[in-house]
């Protein structure tokens, strides 16, 4: 058992020469593997590849991306770097559509780069520091969100979460499992059923693992039997991560999110999403607005590189779906809860902006 934090992402080193050091994700759970990236498709590709993943971790991973990406054409003028750096933020955006995250921390990239105005090697300074401050910054959330969370769980309670929300999918501490985090930490006994996520069982592979590093109790079942399991009384409440979430609270997280919602409707227990604020995308009204990213099908045909599907069958697979607010007990943030969901309360627990 450890209670050490997950070093997901971090940088090594200066802004001229330093560069971005991740965990493998899709080397979990058999081996732990650290991915250095000096070139900016280094870091596209381990967006895109899932190496890195979870909404608060792709803003933290862009954010230091852009930073290589910037001094792409040196940094004897700053001129240059701006211009690489809009370069830089413009490629990374196509690495993956529906984490919200990734397009707020590129877009105070682009900010801080105009702020700087002396020269190349110092308006590389500005941008690691402001990537560092969304780092730190995103720490600071987890860590809030869980003490909020944890106020909720019971103790004696099983709690169902879906996909991975942890430490593997932040700067840190996580959304979701962050609340079971703390509420562990202060003593609470309870139980996590994890569903496995299929089709890339993120669930199997980096929640069990993460729970387990941290001696808490954890169940691993498939994501069908999530009915039963909420039939049988084992689990008394729901929580889950979340990628986008709308002005109405309508919320996008890893596909398979919303049949659980739905089936915590018909059980009477609460769906609670935990996220930061960095995740809430206000300029969308609703959920039929937000993108959803379809991958590649062969993640569903040749899972892990084994064959399980006849050959040409045709495939749909998206990573998200969207669960409606309405379904959805609480949002829980740093700023505290948001219940009821919808626009209103929204914005008064988060501010108008």
């Amino acid at each position: 058992m450890t209670n050490d934090s997950i070093a997901t992402v971090r940088w090594v080193g200066d802004a001229l020469s330093g560069f971005l050091r991740l965990i493998d994700q899709t080397r979990l759970p058999t081996e732990s593997v650290e991915l250095d990236c000096r070139e900016l498709s280094a870091v596209w590709e381990a967006i895109r590849s899932l190496r890195v993943r979870g909404a608060p971790a792709i803003g933290v991973a862009a954010a230091y991306g852009a930073v290589l990406g910037a001094r792409s054409e040196g940094w004897l003028d700053v001129a240059a770097v701006r211009r690489a750096l809009g370069a830089a933020t413009e490629y990374l955006r196509t690495s993956r559509p529906t984490a919200v995250n990734l397009f707020w921390a590129l877009d105070r990239m682009d900010a801080a780069a105009a702020e700087a105005h002396r020269d190349g090697a110092s308006a590389l300074e500005r941008l690691l520091e402001e990537a560092r401050r969304i780092d730190e910054e995103d720490r600071a959330m987890c860590r809030a969100i869980g003490r909020h969370g944890a106020a909720l769980v019971a103790p004696g309670q099983g709690i169902l979460t879906h996909c991975n929300a942890g430490g593997l999918a932040t700067a840190d501490y996580g959304t979701a499992l962050a609340v079971i985090f703390a509420a562990f930490e202060q003593g609470t006994p309870l139980h996590v059923f994890a569903d496995e996520t299929r089709p890339l069982l993120q669930g199997a592979r980096l929640t069990a693992w993460e729970l387990k590093r941290r001696g808490i109790p954890v169940t691993l079942i498939c994501d069908n039997m999530a009915a039963q399991v909420m039939k049988e009384g084992k689990v008394q409440m729901v929580i889950v991560g979340a990628d986008r979430i709308a002005a109405n609270g309508d919320t996008a997280n890893k596909i398979g999110t919303y049949g659980v919602a739905l089936l915590a409707r018909a059980h009477g227990l609460p769906f609670y999403v935990a996220a930061p604020s960095s995740t809430f995308d206000r300029a969308i009204p609703d959920g039929a607005a937000i993108p959803i990213e379809q991958r590649d099908p062969r993640e569903v045909t040749h899972g892990f590189g084994r064959q399980t599907a006849p050959e040409g069958v045709d495939v749909y697979n998206p990573a998200f779906d969207v669960t409606p607010a309405e379904l959805i007990a609480g949002i829980i943030t740093e700023k505290g809860v948001i219940r009821p969901v919808n626009a209103q309360t929204i914005s008064e627990v988060l501010g108008s902006r």
